[in-house]
């Protein structure tokens, strides 16, 4: 009887849950729980993991750690208690003991721990400034911390001084007299993130740590989004090895980085590894006898996506060698299995991000997970884990065993994801530019009906060696704009990543025509595939380049579309040469510097098309987006309204090129959701 009345319950539940299904909204993804940064202790018994939240009222992100047991039966993920400010970058002791953190908890962010089977934490680090990034010694005596530094301080409170005495300034103008004074979102300051050894473990915190590199005025972490890749302390914690740029070397010019060793007690100076080296080397990791190191090296400027090849140093000979040949794929991450016998690589591939396992003597790669897009990774006794998402699931924790079978670990936020079912989706192929194959995506509307026909969201990435791929998004997600009502569009044409080398180089010096072609080619082979398509009412949009994709298919390419959206996108080449934070991107993709090829610039310039624009346009652009500056979007909307086409502006005076503060990127799809049922009358 009661099992009987257990599961008419279970079934009412089911029915009200269908019931209570809705559309996916902005709001809902700015909601979401964020799992990130998955950690497994060197045992194989514990995963930790981030998990960002959204304060709405406070419009900003709040991180906690969480830690679960594998294999415990029915054992809930536990917290880690950190009082109001949340732990992130989680790093597990070599002895499996310790969880390892970074928390603002003291006032500011320094190193903290908790023990593996316990939630309370106990404060490491009392450095005068905060910390960025931090790798522990395998003996747990020490760490590495990338911290922001005047170089030329011998310690961290000499830099704790000068920032204190320059905040005492009450003049405000800055002289610079280098090529690019500002990066990302922010003028530069003559600080650099810059590596020091602090002894951990004594009764009180230490207070101070030693430069490794000192005098070194280069970032040794890159920003914005600089990892740990960036430098890796060897097994007997007797040096550090690191990748950066030339010291003194103007930000933004695309100058190659290269290998450095520095002794732990910085009794010598930084040694580059290969002084004969021209090629970008990074993304480090060493094996676990000390060995080996591992890395990604590239040839030609990175500004035109050259091939990452996976190298193998060996430390004591100096000899290195390529290991993937054969391997047409650019890796961004590596990890080393803790025997040493294979070398774990992430890599996009057709519109995907495998696992690939690379055998470290033949250079025979194998790809381990299948179709999503995998983030952090980390390996354990025979366990590897990572995060995965896909354009229908957020990131969530998973596990591959030895066996190969995948495991989900984590199930953050799956109550809500229950009450907003996700929109199925289906990669395609077609002959594009060149004869060659080209892919994209189609992502069908909420509540899909056969027969139907809908408006549709053609979406243009970025980058340009970009892809949106099998992924999710919290910028632009196409479950957004299917809650809208409306399919989604999407095409990898050439110049994206993921599909070759040639195939990402491609598109330089080719901007308007060859990617051009393939979303022309793409939308034909769309519209005739998926019949729910509805052509007659199209919008399209796109950001950074996808936004300069926007402004060329304006005066290029307009019949199509009932209404566009830029987003940061680059209206006229010829002066975001000159003013964006990395002029080396736009010579490198120009083929030659703006000066001396001003036919190439001007070929596929958006500017010299406005007397042909007359499709409806909505710029958005940010008051700090450095990348590509405020006066490209200016541009595009000064251009639409003396061509008295219809056009609205939307102006983030407190965003960078990305919008992210929760209730900013909620307005954004409002904003554009409006703009296009103004106009596609949906």
């Amino acid at each position: 009887m009661f099992k009987a009345i257990a599961a008419g319950l279970a079934l009412v539940l089911a029915i009200g849950g269908v019931a209570q299904a809705r559309p996916f909204t902005a709001k809902d993804l700015a909601m979401l729980d964020r799992v990130s940064a998955p950690q497994i202790s060197s045992d194989g018994r514990f995963v930790a993991y981030n998990v960002r939240s959204t304060d709405w009222e406070a419009n900003h992100g709040v991180n906690a750690l969480w830690v679960l047991e594998r294999g415990a039966i029915g054992a809930a993920p536990r917290l880690v208690r950190d009082q109001e400010k949340g732990g992130t970058s989680p790093q597990w002791s070599a002895d499996g003991r310790w969880l390892y953190f970074l928390s603002s908890r003291s006032g500011s962010t320094q190193v903290w721990r908790a023990p593996a089977g316990r939630s309370e934490a106990e404060q490491v680090t009392n450095l005068p400034l905060d910390i960025a990034l931090f790798r522990l010694t395998r003996d747990g005596r020490g760490l590495v911390a990338a911290i922001n530094v005047h170089s030329d301080c011998d310690t961290l409170a000499c830099s704790k001084a000068k920032d204190d005495a320059k905040a005492k300034v009450k003049a405000t103008g800055t002289v610079y007299d280098g090529a690019t004074p500002r990066f990302w979102d922010a003028y530069l300051d003559g600080r650099y993130l810059n590596l020091f050894a602090v002894k951990i473990g004594a009764d009180a915190p230490p207070s101070d740590g030693v430069a490794l590199t000192r005098g070194y005025q280069a970032d040794i972490v890159s920003r914005p989004e600089g990892d740990l890749s960036s430098f890796v302390i060897t097994p007997d914690g007797a040096a550090v090895i690191f990748a950066a740029r030339p010291s003194g070397s103007a930000q933004g010019l695309g100058d190659p980085s290269s290998l450095y060793i520095v002794p732990m007690d910085a009794g010598a100076a930084p040694k580059r590894l290969d002084p004969a080296a021209t090629t970008s080397d990074g993304v480090l990791a060493i094996s676990p006898d000390g060995a080996r190191l591992a890395y990604l090296s590239q040839t030609g400027s990175t500004f035109t996506a050259p091939r990452a090849r996976v190298m193998i140093r060996d430390l004591k000979s100096g000899a290195a060698r390529e290991l993937t040949s054969g391997f047409d794929r650019s890796p961004d991450d590596l990890v080393w299995s803790p025997d040493g016998a294979d070398l774990y690589a992430v890599a996009e591939d057709v519109g995907q991000e495998r696992i690939f396992a690379i055998n470290p003597a033949t250079g025979a790669a194998k790809p381990l997970t299948g179709a999503g897009h995998v983030g952090g990774l980390d390996v354990a006794r025979g366990v590897l884990v990572y995060s995965r998402d896909a354009l229908d699931s957020p990131a969530q924790i998973f596990e591959l065993g030895a066996g190969g079978g995948s495991k989900q670990l984590t199930h953050v936020g799956q109550d809500a994801l229950t009450q907003t079912p996700f929109s199925s989706f289906e990669q395609f192929s077609f002959t594009g530019w060149n004869g060659e194959s080209v892919h994209g995506y189609v992502v069908k509307p909420t509540d899909f009906q056969p027969g139907r026909k809908y408006p549709v969201a053609f979406l243009i990435h970025g980058g340009p060696h970009g892809t949106f791929g099998n992924a999710w998004s919290y910028r632009w997600n196409p479950q957004v704009w299917a809650g809208m009502g409306y399919a989604v569009v999407m095409v990898d044409f050439h110049g994206s990543s993921g599909y070759g080398e040639a195939f990402a180089k491609s598109i330089v010096g080719h901007w308007g025509d060859r990617p051009l072609e393939d979303l022309e080619k793409g939308w034909a082979y769309a519209l005739a595939k998926y019949p729910y398509l509805d052509g007659e009412h199209a919008c399209a949009l796109g950001g950074s380049y996808g936004g300069y994709m926007i402004d060329w298919i304006a005066g290029n390419w307009a019949k199509p579309w009932k209404c566009l959206v830029d987003h940061d996108g680059v209206f006229d080449i010829r002066l975001m040469s000159y003013s964006t934070d990395i002029p080396g991107f736009q010579q490198a993709q120009n083929d030659a510097p703006t000066w001396a090829n001003s036919e190439a610039v001007e070929k596929f310039n958006p500017v010299d098309h406005v007397a042909d624009w007359s499709a409806p346009i909505l710029v958005v652009h940010s008051g700090h987006d450095d990348r590509v500056p405020l006066d490209q979007g200016m541009g595009a909307y000064g251009a639409a309204q003396l061509r008295h086409v219809p056009s609205q502006l939307l102006y983030f005076p407190d965003e960078n090129h990305w919008v992210l503060k929760p209730q900013n990127s909620v307005m954004w799809y409002a904003t554009v959701e409006a703009w296009m049922k103004r106009w596609l009358g949906s």
